[in-house]
């Protein structure tokens, strides 16, 4: 919505030097900010470059040399940081100032801004500023347009500052809370020219009072989305009583609930309705069919449940015909598929993620304005085949995904459109991959995953898109190798092959993207490939579960922009190559299951920003470094088992404060447990929720989720932590020896530890029953003594418990959890009884609970075993049933009142 600001960069008269005295304020200015990447190099005093008006985004009148404009938002990914100057006020002929897209750190707006008489567009959103509004803005009596959007302003107590404001055209103040200004609409209602009006994400009050309607405004775009406004919010009756003539009109992301009103068919000059995202049921009005100026309407994410077909009627009736893009997705909307050739303009249908069923008529083919379709997420079923597509010349989007419909094209087809983009998912393709796609020259993305595509690439090259591109052709079964070709588009691609049996060498034009997925498939060559590449824009990297063998390839410095590296599951050996040390942004590393070997090289230590590093099942060796707990500060996931590390476990793992999962198990550890475990205080649960490890990465705001093989109660599973947020310690199958430290109780957010197969010693700490969370225990096979402290009963989600083979003594504690508990759990350890084993305690007669055999699931009495249950016993209990039943039954046999007063009483009861 701004306005021409004529040249930003350029010139205003190339013969015209600026005033001297501006000169000076714009050094004064960029003293005040901090350009990292030289974005003001040609704001200089040298010589040759003292014409201000040449300078980038200042500009200059062409008659008096004056500076009129001043642009400073240069760049989102590279933005200014600093603070403003108060000289600005020193510009006084200065009518434009744009500084949205910085960052000043939640400076103040200098209130001497307020003196520039002259200013009339004034854009301050998404720059980071703080503190309070100055009120002193309302002196711009000049001013048409004023963006105080998306910044981190206090809470305003008024809008008071806005009245004077009598030129003010649009009006943006996204993100400003005003929730403690309940007559924010009387102040904007005495604004005459308003015509735009952003309250978007402000909080507004829901009950407010409405003022008198002033005639001589007419908002045209009116922007309340993201309030938490609901059904009786008092924005309704104002909108429909005295906003009639409004031409865009956004309530998304708020918490109107029922029907949509009729109401919104009175507004006759709406071409723009948004209501995505709110709790709306049921259909769209028949009143609707009036709004014949209606072009855009958006009701994706609500509850509307009509037949399409009922919600089509009711759009076009007898008049509107004038729909251009409609989004309906992700609704309960049902039935099937209607004739939509009345909408004759229709540009985007979004219908996705809805209940349509049947089939998709052929009449679509013939809507011949149609750019974007996304008819996914529903259970169509039937055939798709060039019918459908016949008269599509503009179609350039095509989304459908998670259906059983079957797609039938001749091998010859030529369609009618070029496609842009190309989403079939979870589809019945056939067993080829689609031979129409060789007409297509315009698409770069491409996502035909999980379709059944039974293929092989080594002779699609045509595949591969000539622009820079996004495809996705994983979970299918295409064979063969991969093209060896040299497009220059794969620079900055995203290509993700996962799941399917490729194989043979990996080409090097691949690697020239910045996201490659490859894994689990058959490859084997690597080496040449890899090397062969230089690309520091690499970020993301997989290609385990292959067949990948050999030494790493050495030359990891052409990847300094690498992020994650996953080379799990493959035949790797040696040792690790020390051009590793160069990827000094990588945040995964993943080396699982080879056979690597060596010490761990002291040059990751200049690989800090390590999050998840797995380097499991291998044959590393030497001791843990100490570097490793002060080199990786953000370190969430470490896991060396199944190694040969030897030595002490050094207490610098301590440093991890991160550290939610720590393995060490299956290695030949020595020494104590440390007891500065209580310093990995995001194993506390009540301070430090776990949180997932994920990734992003600059690239269509991909992101990726760690995941590792994960040892639970004796089993592997695959673990992604998006999903089970883990907080684990095994140490278990290591030779530590003395006592578990009773500072371990601190980390009341484990739910699993393992310390089994070790040689510990001494008492179990009742500490230990601190442990809140904790859902697995493994102490077996160690050297332990003492009782079971009483306190493990006190942990109510325990449901894994092993302590056998130990010198455990005295009673097994009682409580909810230790009833679930089998005698396995407690075997090798003689000196212990009570339930469930068989060994009674000194004193007691009998087991505390009747004797569950689990082997078998069958619960048996125990005979003479029990010392209760005897002969004597059943004789007794026969006696007495007889004597109770002929006591009350036989009574009521010879006495006929009480027959019938018994009766009576039975009858009443069922009653």
């Amino acid at each position: 919505m701004k306005p021409a600001l004529g040249n930003y960069w350029g010139v205003g008269n190339a013969n015209l030097n600026c005033k001297e005295r501006e000169r000076q304020t714009l050094i004064k200015i960029k003293e005040d900010l901090i350009d990292d990447h030289d974005h003001l190099s040609s704001w200089s005093t040298e010589v040759g470059r003292e014409d201000c008006c040449k300078w980038r985004g200042v500009h200059c009148n062409n008659h008096a040399g004056h500076v009129t404009q001043l642009n400073l938002s240069i760049s989102d990914v590279e933005p200014l940081r600093g603070k403003l100057s108060p000289f600005l006020s020193e510009l006084q002929y200065l009518t434009s100032l744009d500084v949205s897209y910085n960052d000043f750190n939640h400076t103040q707006i200098p209130k001497s801004i307020a003196s520039l008489s002259n200013l009339r567009h004034l854009d301050f959103s998404r720059a980071n500023f703080g503190r309070n509004i100055p009120f002193q803005l309302g002196n711009l009596s000049s001013l048409q347009y004023l963006d105080l959007g998306w910044n981190n302003f206090n809470e305003p107590e008024n809008l008071e500052w806005l009245r004077p404001l009598s030129s003010l055209s649009v009006l943006c103040m996204t993100s400003v809370n005003l929730s403690k200004v309940n007559n924010w609409l009387h102040v904007v209602n005495q604004l005459p020219y308003l015509t735009v009006l952003v309250l978007r994400t402000c909080s507004l009050p829901n009950i407010f009072s409405i003022p008198h309607v002033n005639s001589s405004n007419s908002l045209d775009v009116l922007n309340l989305s993201d309030n938490n406004l609901t059904s009786s919010s008092s924005v309704l009756e104002w909108l429909f009583n005295s906003n009639t003539s409004v031409v865009g009109l956004g309530l998304s992301h708020n918490q109107f609930q029922g029907l949509i009103p009729d109401a919104f068919s009175k507004i006759h000059s709406l071409e723009l309705l948004i209501l995505n995202d709110n709790e709306f049921e049921g259909g769209i009005p028949k009143s609707f069919s009036g709004m014949c100026n209606l072009k855009i309407l958006s009701l994706s994410n609500n509850n509307l449940s009509e037949l399409l077909l009922g919600i089509v009627h009711n759009l076009t009736g007898s008049a509107n015909h004038s729909i251009e893009e409609l989004y309906l997705h992700n609704n309960h909307i049902m039935g099937s598929f209607p004739d939509l050739t009345a909408f004759s303009s229709l540009r985007v249908l979004f219908l996705s993620a809805n209940r349509l069923s049947g089939t998709i008529p052929e009449s679509l083919g013939k809507q011949s304005n149609l750019e974007r379709l996304y008819v996914g997420g529903n259970p169509f079923e039937g055939v798709i085949s060039e019918a459908h597509f016949s008269k599509l010349t503009k179609l350039k989007v095509f989304h459908i995904y998670n259906n059983s419909l079957v797609f039938n094209f001749s091998s010859n087809w030529v369609p009618p459109f070029q496609l842009e983009q190309l989403y079939f998912v979870s589809c019945q393709l056939g067993f080829g991959l689609p031979k129409w796609l060789q007409t297509q020259k315009s698409y770069y993305w491409l996502d035909l995953s999980n379709s059944t595509i039974l293929d092989t690439l080594s002779n699609s090259y045509w595949i591969f898109p000539n622009q820079k591109f996004y495809m996705n052709l994983s979970d299918n079964q295409i064979s063969g190798h991969i093209p060896n070709l040299s497009l220059e588009s794969s620079f900055g691609s995203i290509i993700d092959l996962s799941s399917n049996e490729l194989e043979g060498e990996i080409p090097s034009f691949v690697f020239r993207g910045v996201h490659l997925d490859l894994s689990k498939n058959m490859l084997s060559k690597l080496a040449f490939s890899l090397c062969a590449a230089n690309n520091n824009s690499l970020r993301f990297l997989d290609l385990s579960n292959n067949r990948l063998s050999g030494e790493l390839p050495d030359c990891w410095m052409h990847f300094e922009g690498l992020k994650i590296l996953k080379l799990e599951n493959n035949n790797f050996h040696g040792k690790i190559p020390s051009s590793v040390g160069s990827l000094i942004e990588i945040e995964t590393l993943d080396l699982g299951n080879n056979n690597f070997s060596g010490e761990l090289p002291s040059f990751l230590k200049n690989c800090s920003k390590l999050i998840f590093l797995n380097l499991r099942n291998n044959s590393f060796s030497g001791l843990i470094p100490m570097w490793l707990g002060r080199s990786h500060p953000n370190l969430v996931d470490l896991i060396l088992r199944s190694n040969h590390f030897y030595g002490r476990m050094p207490p610098h793992l301590c440093h991890l404060t991160y550290l939610q999962i720590l393995d060490l198990a299956l290695n030949k550890i020595t020494g104590s447990i440390p007891k500065c475990l209580n310093n990995l205080i995001s194993l506390m649960d009540k301070k430090n929720p776990s949180v997932a490890i994920s990734h992003s990465y600059e690239v269509l705001s991909l992101s990726y989720v760690d995941h590792t093989i994960w040892m639970w109660k004796g089993r592997e599973y695959e673990y992604r932590n998006n999903h089970v947020l883990v907080k684990s310690i095994d140490l278990s199958s290591n030779k530590l020896n003395g006592v578990i430290p009773k500072e371990i109780g601190v980390l009341d957010g484990l739910i699993s530890l393992n310390l089994s197969n070790n040689l510990l010693t001494g008492k179990i700490t009742s500490d230990i029953g601190l442990l809140y969370s904790l859902e697995v225990l493994d102490l077996s096979d160690n050297k332990l003594c003492g009782e079971i402290p009483s306190t493990l009963a006190l942990i109510d989600r325990l449901n894994f418990l092993n302590l056998r083979n130990n010198n455990l003594s005295g009673r097994i504690p009682i409580g909810p959890q230790f009833n679930t508990f089998i005698a396995s759990a407690y075997e090798g350890n003689p000196n212990l009884c009570g339930f469930p084993l068989p060994k009674n305690c000194l004193g007691e007669e009998t087991p505390q609970n009747p004797t569950v055999n689990r082997s078998n699931g069958d619960i048996s009495m125990q005979g003479e075993e029990d010392g209760f249950i005897t002969l004597g016993f059943y004789v007794s209990a026969t006696i007495g049933f007889v004597a109770s039943f002929w006591g009350v039954c036989g009574t009521l046999l010879l006495n006929w009142s009480w027959q019938l007063s018994n009766f009576k009483f039975l009858n009443n009861i069922r009653d």
